[in-house]
């Protein structure tokens, strides 16, 4: 793999209080992913944000956002 085809699987996802999602950034890793979206969790804001790999299914998504007990997988 050479430079021009670096993956970047891993996406952060903020929905905001009307429903809407927006993609923030994508990241070679879950964990990157996860760290960046903690931080701008941690802030307070009406928001939710949750890491999704690329080409996952939006069920699937939702399900990893929250545990049932609020808590992030």
């Amino acid at each position: 793999m050479n430079d021009s085809t670096i993956s970047l699987p891993w996406l952060v996802i903020r929905q905001d209080d009307n429903g809407n999602r927006y993609s923030v950034g994508r990241y070679a890793t879950r964990a990157e992913a996860q760290q960046i979206a903690d931080s701008l969790d941690s802030r307070g804001h009406k928001q939710l944000y949750w890491v999704e790999r690329i080409g996952q299914g939006q069920n699937e998504t939702q399900a990893q956002a929250q545990n049932g007990d609020g808590t992030r997988n």
